[in-house]
This record gives structure tokens, sequence and C-alpha cells, in this order.
């Protein structure tokens, strides 16, 4: 019969980081094969992220609660007084209850449960310290998912955007042509921000096919970046893809290939920063859990503006004016141009992890290396969302003014949740 642990002891073995990172590997591996559109990834780890954060700071009272602060957010449920608790096995319970609730793959999850159980078991926590925790970790994730379940995204299920056909606006784009992706996505709740326009950006470059033009210089540059396939510019490009289902032709034959999504991959490099940094279980949380709120956030704001000035993507322009056999290096995404989402979002978690980790960190990201898609290194934080917004001009999918204005509105956004929810400096543990 092993030792009986004390509380010490067991909430210091619980509290491994190491056990956060390895189900937040595993609910962006089910994302990533559920198939999970980039902005519906986002609201999938804000609400695991919460749920996560909420269930693990009780332990910790230097660290402020969310809920409570969010829009339409009530407090969490709180820890019977005088009760033992290991917080940390509640934090993990509570991820893999919303997370299982919020994506699709049961079976994944029954896989992963079978491997992950045994480790909380080999904790060796007391019988009733451990039922109790994990009820208190249900308790968090019910609140949570109550609070998702009020947010409109239901409602906005199996809504088809109607193309216009007006010059100057966004029509399907080849291999796939698909439908328009979460047209009305402006219309969920949102977290913080008091509305989708809080950060509006400035209109777009107007429709204009004079050579003379601001529009049509932004095209010639999109085309000439195209047509000159600068292995460097291609590379960026293909490293910050993060296109979740991409559609590949091999002569008569069309397969899909599915890839992380900007979300996911933000979320591995705040893993690879914590991890350097040697973050601790609770600070690992909060950084999840305020990058995911930033990025939530972002996708609603720059959807927002996409559905508003529904911007035709350069393909479609280059292709109708200038060269019919031109294709760009990426896969051009199901949705308006104007503004980036990929720099928007980038934009809004960097600057959150900028905030929690310093923001003149240098790292390595090797997060789709087993995708493929290789290692960077970067000076800071923001020289990566810079690149990562850049990308999207490398790959031909959107002007500079969409990317640049893009990124600034991310920036906004990300300030704006640590304004909001870090009302005093950062807790350090």
């Amino acid at each position: 019969m092993p030792a009986k642990t004390t509380p010490e002891q067991y909430n210091a073995q619980a509290s491994n980081p190491q056990l956060l990172y390895d189900c937040s590997k595993a609910l962006t591996d089910i994302i990533i094969h559920d198939i999970f559109k980039p902005p519906v990834a986002s609201r999938i780890y804000g609400y695991t992220y919460l749920a996560t954060y909420e269930a693990l700071r009780p332990g910790y009272s230097s660290y402020p609660s969310l809920l409570g602060k969010l829009n339409g957010s009530t407090p969490a449920p709180t820890p019977k007084p005088g009760e033992a608790y290991c917080f940390p096995l509640a934090s993990l319970k509570a991820f893999l209850t919303v997370a299982r609730a919020l994506t699709f793959s049961a079976d994944l999850w029954d896989n992963f449960d079978k491997e992950f159980t045994p480790r909380l078991e080999a904790l060796h926590v007391p019988a009733d310290v451990y039922e109790r925790s994990m009820l208190y970790g249900e308790d968090v994730a019910k609140h949570v998912l109550a609070y998702a379940g009020k947010d409109h995204y239901k409602e906005t299920r199996g809504f088809r955007y109607t193309v216009t056909n007006k010059p100057g606006t966004w029509v399907p784009t080849p291999p796939a042509y698909a439908d328009a992706c979460e047209p009305q996505w402006n219309t969920v709740r949102l977290f913080t921000l008091d509305s989708a326009r809080q950060f509006r950006c400035p209109p777009p470059a107007k429709y204009d096919l004079n050579p003379s033009s601001p529009f049509w210089k932004l095209t010639q540059e999109v085309y000439t970046i195209g047509k000159r396939q600068d292995k460097n510019e291609q590379a960026i490009a293909y490293f910050w893809d993060d296109n979740a289902f991409v559609t590949n032709i091999a002569g008569h034959v069309m397969f899909g290939s599915k890839k992380m999504t900007p979300p996911g991959h933000w979320l591995a490099i705040a893993t690879t920063l914590a991890k350097q940094q040697k973050f601790s279980m609770i600070q690992a949380a909060q950084l999840y859990s305020l990058a995911s709120i930033a990025m939530y956030d972002a996708f609603i704001a720059c959807w927002d503006e996409k559905y508003t000035s529904v911007r035709i993507r350069p393909e479609t322009v280059i292709n109708n004016n200038i060269d019919p056999t031109w294709r760009p290096f990426l896969e051009t995404p199901a949705f308006p141009e104007y503004v980036s989402g990929h720099s928007d979002i980038s934009a809004a978690a960097g600057r959150v992890i900028a905030q929690l980790v310093g923001p003149a960190v240098a790292f390595t990201d090797s997060t789709e290396h087993p995708y493929g898609h290789g290692v960077r290194t970067f000076p800071s934080i923001e020289a990566a969302y810079q690149e990562a917004s850049v990308s999207r001009v490398y790959g031909g999918i959107h002007y500079r003014d969409g990317v640049e204005e893009g990124t600034k509105q991310g920036e906004h956004v990300g300030e704006w949740v640590l304004t909001k929810l870090l009302a005093k400096p950062l807790a350090t543990n």
C-alpha cells in the first residue's frame, strides 16, 4: 500500500504544468481531426481554457477571476469552506469536460482518457479529496458550458451567405469554390469588447481598376510577388499557412489535407514559451485563457469588418483583369479579404503573450514541424506576429492594407483584453 501523501506533496505533483500541456496538445489534435474552422476553434479554446483557469484559480489568491468580468458572465462556483481540494486536479477535469463537450470525436477523448486518467490516479490524492476536486472541476465546467450556451453560436449554424456579384465584392474562389465561412460570426457574444466595432478599421482602398489607383497598385504588388516566386517569401507563407482544410488536386482527383488553425498555432507557441520560461501551471493556465479570449474577440471584430466591406480577393481580380492562369501560392480562404483574420488574431494573441512572457523573449517555433512546415526562430513575439501577418501577402491571398489594418485591430483587441481582465500587475507564483 503506497505511503500516504501530504497535501503539499500531491498538490505539487498535480500542478506539474506538463499535465496541462498534454491536455492542450490533445485538444488541438482533435480540433485538427474534426476540421473546425478557425473562428469556431477559437470559441472551443476560449471556453475550455476559461474553465481550466477558473477551476485552478481558487488555489492561488493573487490571480483574479475572469468570470463576472466577461460579458454576460456570472462568478464561478466556489469551493466549500473548510474542505480540502486539489485544484490542479479540478482544473484538468474542467478542461477535459468542456473540451469534450465542444468537440465531436468522443472516441479520441476516450483513448486519451485511458492513458491520462491513470496518471491522475498515480498522484495518490486521498480518495475524498480526489472525488471532491473532480466534482468541483465538473461544477466549474458546467457553469462555463451554460455560459457558452447563451452566446448565440447555435443560432448562427446553417446560415448561408448570398453572393451579390457587385463589382469589387467577394465571390467564391478556386479550387473548391466553397461557401462563405461563418458569415454571421459577428453576432456571437464577445468576451470583453463592448461591440464588434469597438476598434473599427478604416475603409479599404476603393475598388478601382484604373492603373493609377491605390487599389490597382495593391493588386499589382500581390501579382508581382506571386510571379517572382521568391523562395524565402514562400517559406514564410507556407510556415504560417494554418489552413484547417486545404484542397489538393492531382489530375482528376481532389482530396483534402488537415492542418492546424491559426489559434492552435498561437497556443502552441504559448506552450513553447511557457516551457521555455518555466511557467507554473497557474501561469500557463492564465496565459492560455487570456490569449484564447483575445483571439476569440479578434475573430468577431475581424469578421464584422469582412462581411461589412465584403472585399474581393486578389486571386479574382488578377484572374479577371491581368492573368487568368495566375494562382496564389496558398489556397485562398473562403471569406472576404478585408481585413486579414490571421493578421488580426496573431497580433491579439501576440500582445497578450508578450505581456505575460516578456516582449523581447526570443524563441524557436517548431509547432508545425510534424506537418512539414519547418522551424523558424524569432527575436521577439512581435516579430513573429508581424511575419505571420505579411505571410498572407507573400501567399497571394491578401492585399497589403488588409494585413496591416488587421494587425492594428488585433493589437488593439489584445491590449483591451489585458486592460479589462488584468486590473493589477501580473501576478507571479
